[in-house]
């Protein structure tokens, strides 16, 4: 499902305008982000919690030229922990 089947899905079940939802989609995905950028969590209880997680530094080796070692930086990295309610509900 992407983005447009989400906010149609949403109109037919809620009965709200459709451009009502996308600018709430916007609104939630801007928040997260803004939110994930001051390293903070956010936490939507029994769906799970969004957050910023730092990779480490790492040796690596250039695809293009196999023989060739480089070093990999540090970057942050979004992850989404599963909450219970989404995780039973998954479950046969």
């Amino acid at each position: 499902m992407n983005k447009s089947e989400l906010i149609e899905r949403l109109a037919e079940k809620t009965g709200i305008q459709k451009r009502d939802i996308e600018r709430l989609l916007d609104t939630l995905e801007d928040t997260v982000i803004e939110a994930l950028k001051e390293g903070k969590e956010v936490t939507l209880t029994g769906f799970g919690t969004f957050l910023a997680k730092e990779r480490h530094a790492r040796a690596g080796v250039n695809p293009l030229n196999p023989t060739e070692r480089i070093q990999i930086p540090a970057v942050t990295v979004p992850k989404f922990k599963a909450g219970k309610r989404l995780k039973d509900s998954l479950k046969g």
